[in-house]
């Protein structure tokens, strides 16, 4: 399995497991509540950005992502460059990174801020992807949208998603 569906099975686990969901909600209201209880994860999972932050992703050079810390606040909002891609943000970052690391320690939400910290924002739940061929996509993206840095950067990009050092992560927008 992989997509997301990968990512929706990986995050029920690191809650505990979608059957500890399901038994709470069996034990508090029967089958019913299960159903609600299922229905309403995937609902909170993924969800569509608007067209005009979908618009403002098509035009901004970058956005501003704060993750979630341990005590549920949100970082402070780091510029990064990235890829609006089938409704989601993909960032490549170091896997030193606290938004690395936080996902990694069971916190994707983030916020992710569109042109400028203070600009059109949206919630969202980032996850680490293993795709070479949304690799390649990024790439091709990093080196239109950035062509004067690009080339600087690309090796390290390259190399970094080839050898683990760096993550792709995608911000799926969510409710």
């Amino acid at each position: 399995m992989t997509g997301p569906e990968e990512d929706l099975v990986s995050g029920w686990k690191r809650r505990g497991g979608l059957g500890a969901i399901a038994r709470a909600a069996l034990a508090a209201a029967g089958t019913a509540a299960l159903t609600l209880v299922v229905l309403a994860t995937a609902v909170g999972i993924a969800a569509a950005l608007d067209a005009t932050r979908a618009r403002a992703l098509d035009e901004a050079t970058y956005v501003y992502i704060a993750s979630e810390r341990k005590d549920g606040s949100f970082g402070t909002p780091a510029e990064i460059w990235f890829m609006h891609h089938d409704g989601a943000v993909f960032v490549a970052s170091p896997t030193t990174t606290w938004r690395v690391r936080r996902i990694e320690a069971g916190r994707p939400k983030a916020t992710v801020a569109i042109g400028k910290p203070d600009g059109p924002r949206f919630n969202a739940t980032g996850s680490i992807v293993r795709d070479p061929a949304l690799y390649d996509r990024l790439f091709g993206v990093l080196a239109k949208k950035y062509p004067e840095r690009w080339t600087g950067y690309e090796t390290r990009f390259r190399e970094g998603l080839t050898d683990g050092s760096r993550a792709l992560i995608r911000y799926q927008p969510t409710n």
